[in-house]
């Protein structure tokens, strides 16, 4: 036991795996342990390096087995998996976690606290509950339009739409006690959303680097909540490293010394790229307006020649870069001269 210095950690519900290394790397412990045996193994072992993939307990594990005073490594599991050798088993991922947080070039995971990942989660329940109601809503207008009834788009639209459907005499009462159903529900999930928001609204005010995020441009509550709890600045080298592993970046495949750049490589973060692409959009909208503040040169020469879409993922990945430059150094936003401010200062 005294010889063990890296532990690769292969976890599951009840049966987790365990490869172990010496100082030189050789194999000198293989073996599965029951849950309940986790605790009692690692309290007397040791001080060791202990590598798990980053997954839905692993930061709880992280957590318990750091106070046990054992050091922590969460790897993605995408930096693991070309380690595996032949058959996937529970063996072989043991051991390729163990190679894999041998090399020196590797990425890790922050293990998170018990508070960032309850804030994390109210985010993630949020967008759940809005997907499902999203469901609820389509499938209303569905069985609505089968009868003859259409809505306009829009959540404000489904009271008028129940509305309708309560007035008309065609539909059969089993019909119509249906559809009233999807309505029940989709109230339901309307009070439970109105719920969460005013819980979102209190920690944006009680947290201050989400309120000094909110400033720019492109960025609202949900967004500088989501940057501020799920993004450790100091992990990244670079508001580049953040955009590229938020997946705002292209792909690259070089090869003879010819460079091929294609679409961005969609890694990392999905739901924080979702949302700053949407942000991004939102800027767009309104850059054209007479009077805009948030309309730079920049972005009104890349709206002059490339599509929209494209403008888009580009302002995203720059707001991803400006809002890493102030996570790291504190700073409040500084907010970039528009258009017409340098129109007015070249007359001047």
């Amino acid at each position: 036991m005294s010889q063990i210095k890296r532990i690769g950690l292969d976890t599951s519900k009840a049966v987790f795996t365990l490869h172990c290394v010496d100082a030189n790397g050789q194999a000198v412990l293989r073996t599965n342990l029951r849950r309940a045996q986790m605790a009692i193994f690692f309290k007397n072992l040791a001080p060791a390096e202990i590598a798990l993939e980053a997954c839905s307990s692993s930061h709880h594990w992280g957590r318990n087995l750091a106070a046990l005073g054992h050091e922590v490594r969460l790897i993605p599991p995408q930096y693991v998996k070309p380690f595996v050798k032949r058959a996937k088993n529970d063996r072989n991922d043991a051991e390729a976690i163990c190679e894999a947080a041998g090399r020196p070039g590797m990425r890790f995971v922050p293990v998170k606290t018990t508070t960032q990942q309850a804030q994390g989660m109210v985010l993630k329940v949020r967008e759940t509950l809005i997907n499902q109601r999203t469901q609820l809503v389509n499938a209303l207008r569905g069985h609505a339009a089968e009868f003859g009834i259409i809505a306009a788009k829009g959540i404000s639209q489904i009271t008028p739409l129940l509305e309708a459907i309560e007035a008309e005499t065609v539909i059969p009462s089993d019909a119509k006690d249906m559809l009233g159903l999807l309505g029940q529900e989709i109230e339901h999930l309307d009070t439970r959303l109105d719920e969460i928001e005013l819980k979102l609204t209190a920690a944006h005010k009680a947290n201050a680097l989400s309120q000094r995020l909110a400033t720019i441009p492109g960025v609202g509550r949900i967004i500088a909540l989501t940057l501020a709890t799920e993004v450790d600045p100091m992990a990244f080298q670079s508001g580049r490293h953040l955009a590229a592993w938020i997946g705002l970046t292209p792909k690259e495949h070089a090869t003879g010394g010819k460079q091929r750049m294609g679409g961005i490589s969609r890694a990392g973060n999905e739901r924080l790229r979702r949302l700053l692409v949407t942000g991004a959009t939102a800027v767009i909208r309104f850059a054209a307006r007479p009077g805009n503040q948030h309309a730079s040169e920049w972005l009104l020469k890349l709206l002059q020649n490339k599509p929209r879409k494209l403008v888009a993922v580009a302002l995203a990945n720059k707001i991803a870069r400006i809002a890493w430059a102030m996570m790291k150094s504190g700073e409040a936003y500084r907010r970039a001269p528009t258009a017409r401010t340098v129109t007015a200062t070249l007359a001047a």
